[in-house]
């Protein structure tokens, strides 16, 4: 949520960010044991071990020992409460500058993908949060992968381009990574093969109507089916040869 600053003849304005109201001097005492770092903390701690729904203002207070109306004093709402989230876990998203652009590239999907495992919820997101969170330590992350790509002889937009397809690479596969993680867990499999045993009446019936030569072929003659980090590095590599090739051309 944001705040509205008044004109000088009261008309709104352009509306303030959470930001910007952080920043402000607060025109009413603070709890001392209240931070907006203390509360993200906090926020963060209850999503990683439980799951975003069971981040409630009301569990929060509770977590933090004050009174249900304390975090009104820094946060609107639940949605200042996820910005402040994602601000501070993008905090520990590492970007290298000092090597050369493709390696760059490739260690920072690498430290989104731990980042996503790390921080599951990222992955449930509210479309605003997931898509506009426009906080201090995700642009951080955009500015110096921009930097990185800066020099190159790319444009403004094809810079950009490059790193929302690395970016969309990275949370594609570990979103679909986290789903099968979750998805284990909640039917109580532990490994791939016992996903895979609960899906072979499925899957023999599919092969046996001879329709999908090559998936079949795939399941009999491939070995990194549970190795989740060799696939995604794999595909990465793809990824980033293909921009790499384009570059030269």
């Amino acid at each position: 949520m944001t705040d509205r600053k008044k004109g000088e003849e009261g008309e709104e304005e352009a509306p303030v960010s959470l930001w910007e109201r952080l920043e402000r001097p607060s025109p009413t005492p603070r709890a001392a044991a209240l931070t907006p770092h203390r509360i993200a903390t906090v926020a963060v701690g209850i999503a990683d071990a439980e799951g975003l729904d069971a981040v409630t203002m009301r569990r929060l207070a509770t977590a933090l020992g004050v009174a249900p109306m304390a975090a009104y004093r820094y946060v609107s709402g639940k949605d200042d409460v996820l910005a402040l989230m994602v601000d501070l876990v993008y905090g520990e998203l590492a970007v290298p500058t000092a090597i050369d652009w493709r390696e760059s590239m490739r260690v920072l999907a690498l430290n989104t993908r731990t980042l996503l495992l790390d921080h599951p919820w990222l992955a449930r997101l509210p479309a605003p949060q997931a898509v506009l969170a426009l906080t201090p330590n995700r642009i951080a992350v955009a500015e110096r992968a921009l930097t990185v790509l800066d020099g190159l002889g790319l444009d403004a937009d094809t810079m950009m381009s490059v790193l929302q397809a690395v970016t969309a690479y990275t949370y594609g596969s570990t979103h679909s990574e986290i789903a099968m993680r979750q998805l284990m867990e909640g039917q109580g499999w532990s490994s791939g093969d016992e996903v895979r045993t609960a899906l072979a009446p499925q899957m023999a019936w599919l092969m046996k109507t001879g329709r999908y030569p090559a998936f079949q072929s795939y399941a009999l003659q491939a070995h990194r089916k549970d190795d989740a980090r060799w696939r995604f590095e794999t595909g990465l590599d793809y990824v980033l040869d293909g921009i790499a090739a384009r570059m030269r051309g």
